[in-house]
């Protein structure tokens, strides 16, 4: 259920990627184990976190992480891992983290479908295989 991406919306998060560090879903899965601090963020949309989501990831949806982050995660070193459906909100997102002085954020490749083609544990919803 991916919506096609248009050109302009490709190009604007290819030109963020530099910006930012993207990490495989071995690597999420290894700074996940090796920090338990590290924060996994779901920046999809409600719909799409209520469908299923990551096990023990906390939603901050792409609309509102910029505004709810400080309340929610006020240590700007905090390890911050974000996934969205396919790695292109969460590499958005991770510009503004890191222009609001979050230090150590990170974009999941591939976010959610990665995830779930990977075997990463999974929880809540009805329709997506989850537990």
């Amino acid at each position: 259920m991916s919506a096609a991406h248009s050109s302009e919306f490709e190009d604007l998060v290819d030109s963020m990627r530099p910006r930012v560090t993207e990490i495989t879903l071995e690597e999420t899965k290894r700074r996940l184990a090796e920090n338990p601090k590290a924060i996994l963020v779901d920046v999809r949309e409600d719909g799409e976190w209520e469908k299923g989501r990551a096990r023990g990831a906390v939603h901050m949806g792409r609309g509102v992480i910029e505004r709810d982050i400080v309340a929610r995660v006020p240590e700007k070193n905090t390890e911050l891992i974000l996934y969205c459906g396919g790695g292109y909100r969460s590499v958005l997102a991770a510009v503004n983290l890191q222009a609001m002085g979050y230090s150590r954020v990170r974009s999941l490749i591939g976010g959610f479908r990665n995830m779930q083609a990977g075997g990463f544990p999974m929880e809540g919803g009805g329709g997506c295989g989850c537990p």
